[in-house]
């Protein structure tokens, strides 16, 4: 939390991991969350290097 009490205000990353893992949830529900996880993390890192 912030020092006035709010929400942190979120970051790029943040905001990325938020969809990307809603979106592989959505798309392989049974997917373990380590793994969407790893996935997600290359698939910033990957976006990063353009």
């Amino acid at each position: 939390k912030s020092s006035s009490g709010g929400r942190k205000k979120l970051t790029d990353f943040n905001k990325f991991m938020q969809t990307e893992v809603a979106r592989l949830k959505e798309q392989d529900p049974d997917m373990p969350h380590k793994e969407r996880f790893k996935l997600v993390i290359d698939n910033w890192n990957k976006q990063k290097e353009k």
